[in-house]
């Protein structure tokens, strides 16, 4: 395991903060420090709570903004969909400096190390492509990234991991209290959304991610966020005896396991067009789902990572289900 440490002063964080838009909490080590998480196998050792974070993905957005830190984020890069926030939610994305949105054909983030170092930040969280975590530790800077998408993670997800990550994220920040507070909250919510679902339809489904424009369609596995989400509404995932994460499949594949009901993600765009990316496919016109209308097209976070966005999924996907049977 290798520890990263904070490498800035107490007073070069005081100084870092002041320029950051400033923060009401103590920047020298307080209770609870130093701090030490394991993230995709590394051990990262904070010695105070971070001051200036920079994003590099949305996925930490509703944690943060549960823990009330949102004023430690100084800089953010990447596509942050205003669909998945609340109003006060974006006015502190609002205030963040975009560093930039531009992504390749793929949906990776393009950004330079150069960039992000400018932004002097003693926290990134969200790996990406050209930005390692080994590229960032090689200039003190510490790196998160939310553990399913870790390389080579094989862990099963659960809803069990948000409330896991939520108290991680309440150690890196010494918000502790807040941490358990959001959690207790979380676990009130699947609660009744699952109340709400009430006993298992019976119906099978399949969530997939159809390229607009035309080429490969994924399927999720019980590798995936997709399959717990699909269980909490009481849907039996078509792929659950596939353990990977994310796979390619075919329509032919598709057909013989004919769902009866269809989760379309996207990144972004028109969700009518992601839906037309799937019926559009010869032979898609005879699955079951797209003969019965059965079919939800979402953001691709309100179900990956796991996340608190993953549970406003779950009960947009039983709402959905519910008022479309």
């Amino acid at each position: 395991m290798k520890a990263t440490r904070l490498a800035a002063t107490t007073a070069v964080l005081l100084v870092l903060a002041g320029c950051g838009g400033g923060t009401d909490e103590p920047t020298a080590a307080g209770p609870g420090f130093p701090a030490t998480v394991t993230n995709c196998g590394v051990d990262v050792t904070f010695d105070a709570a971070p001051q200036r974070v920079v994003l590099l993905k949305s996925a930490a957005v509703p944690y943060l903004h549960a823990l009330g830190v949102m004023d430690r984020v100084t800089a953010r890069a990447g596509q942050y969909p205003r669909e998945y926030y609340d109003a006060a939610t974006l006015a502190e994305l609002d205030r963040i400096p975009l560093l930039t949105d531009r992504i390749d054909t793929s949906g990776h983030l393009q950004i330079s190390k150069e960039v992000v170092i400018s932004q002097q930040p003693d926290l990134v969280l969200g790996e990406v492509d050209n930005l390692s975590r080994d590229a960032l530790s090689a200039v003190d800077i510490p790196l998160l990234e939310e553990p399913a998408m870790c390389p080579d993670s094989t862990a099963v997800p659960t809803f069990d991991d948000i409330y896991r990550q939520m108290e991680t994220y309440g150690r890196v920040f010494g918000r502790e209290a807040e941490a358990t507070t959001a959690v207790t909250a979380l676990r009130q919510r699947m609660a009744t959304i699952q109340a709400e679902a009430g006993t298992p339809s019976g119906r099978s489904a399949a969530v997939l991610y159809p390229t607009v424009g035309g080429g490969v369609t994924y399927a999720y596995g019980t590798g995936s966020m997709a399959h717990p989400q699909l269980e909490a509404a009481g849907l039996r995932n078509v792929f659950g005896d596939v353990k990977e994460r994310v796979f390619e499949v075919t329509v032919e594949e598709l057909l013989g396991r004919d769902p009866d009901v269809l989760i379309l993600l996207h990144s972004d765009g028109d969700p009518r067009a992601v839906e037309q990316a799937l019926t559009g496919l010869p032979g898609a016109g005879n699955l079951t789902a797209v003969r019965d209308g059965r079919i939800m097209t979402q953001l691709f976070n309100f179900t990956e990572p796991p996340t608190p966005l993953s549970v406003d999924g779950l009960e947009r996907i039983v709402r959905h289900f519910k008022d479309n049977p």
